[in-house]
């Protein structure tokens, strides 16, 4: 398990400040956060080449913020993977075996079986510059894991990748984490990345981590305007709050409200993800709760959803997700639909949010 508690760390003008995170025996947790935020820094801080100015870090317990690197018996696969281009892919498995002065046999009972778990035996005598982004990265992670450490850091693994390997990558990365029993923490900033490997992720952002959770209670229950932001919800809106009974009702502008299961009061700041919105035939308003009346301005077609833009009558414009199979001839551009959102799925917070 790691503990990082109330890292501070500053270098140059780049400041860290009070970083709170704890990753469980056997997890998969993933820093996620945009470019430049101090993801990198904080993997850096703990593996220990950089030495924070104040807080702690335990590793199953112990403090090992006073600890060399070669102490904290750790496995690190920085961004570049950073193999030894003299030395083969058996070899560059082997490294930290050999600097450990084990028997030959002793480090070939530990590489074998190793590079059968990575799918690389059959580049056993291959040097990296004949390798694949791909075959670089198990050369990488095997180099990392054959030494059992207690923990596993993953700096942006498949940053480098096309996105078909990227998402074969991400599943193998998930099976050696599940093979091996370990405990690992990547370091990525892309959501779709994040959500094809983790138990939980962690948000990164103004120097401190915002939210941790797993994927559907942070898609759900977003912190903050920013999450909602990083996490795709697309629609973003101001409105105003009257209290009701049971939660609020929301003045999106015009005559439009919704009703929304939670509590607020005042000038407010609307998130509602485009998976909730259901688009019904012209007229269900009459009908239907939580109905914004409309027309379609466009209709994109995704590889895996239609994505549908709303204009409302003076209201809000909306952005619906839906799946392509239901692109027919009502959801055309210019066909008149209604917006239904469920109460429970609208999330408020103040104005002054960040």
């Amino acid at each position: 398990m790691i503990e990082i508690r109330n890292l501070g760390i500053t270098l140059g003008e780049f400041h860290l400040h009070d970083v709170n995170l704890t990753v469980h025996d056997g997890e998969y947790m993933v820093l996620l956060g945009e470019t430049g935020v101090g993801k990198t820094v904080v993997i850096e801080c703990i593996v220990g080449i950089y030495r924070q100015n104040h807080g702690s870090i335990l590793v199953d317990g112990q403090d090992v913020t006073a600890l060399y690197i070669e102490e904290r018996n750790m496995g690190y696969v920085p961004q570049d993977y950073a193999l030894f281009p003299n030395l083969t892919v058996y070899n560059n498995i082997a490294y930290g075996l050999a600097t450990r002065k084990m028997p030959r046999d002793a480090i070939a009972a530990k590489v074998e079986p190793m590079m059968d778990l990575l799918n690389v035996s059959h580049l056993r005598s291959r040097l990296p510059l004949n390798l694949s982004g791909g075959e670089m990265q198990r050369t990488a992670l095997g180099r990392a894991l054959v030494t059992e450490p207690r923990i596993l850091l993953l700096d942006e693994p498949l940053s480098a990748l096309d996105e078909n390997t990227r998402s074969e990558l991400s599943a193998e990365l998930r099976r050696i984490h599940d093979a091996v029993g370990g405990t690992f923490l990547q370091v990525c900033h892309n959501f779709e990345e994040a959500s094809d490997v983790a138990d939980r992720i962690a948000i990164l952002n103004a120097g401190t981590v915002v939210q941790t959770g797993t994927i559907d209670e942070i898609l759900s229950e977003p912190a903050s305007p920013f999450v909602a932001r990083f996490t795709r919800t697309r629609n973003i809106l101001d409105a105003r709050a009257e209290a009701c009974s049971g939660g609020c009702v929301l003045a999106l502008g015009g005559e439009h409200t919704l009703d929304c299961s939670r509590e607020a009061t005042g000038p407010v700041t609307v998130a509602i993800r485009p998976e909730k919105i259901s688009i019904l035939p012209a007229g269900a308003a009459i009908s239907e709760n939580n109905c914004l009346s409309g027309h379609i301005v466009r209709t994109r077609l995704k590889p895996n959803h239609a994505e549908i833009t709303i204009e409302t009558d003076r209201g809000p414009t909306l952005i619906a997700y839906t799946p392509r199979s239901a692109v027919d001839g009502t959801l055309t551009e210019g066909s008149s639909v209604c917006a239904r959102i469920a109460p429970g799925d609208i999330r408020v917070f103040h104005k002054d949010a960040t």
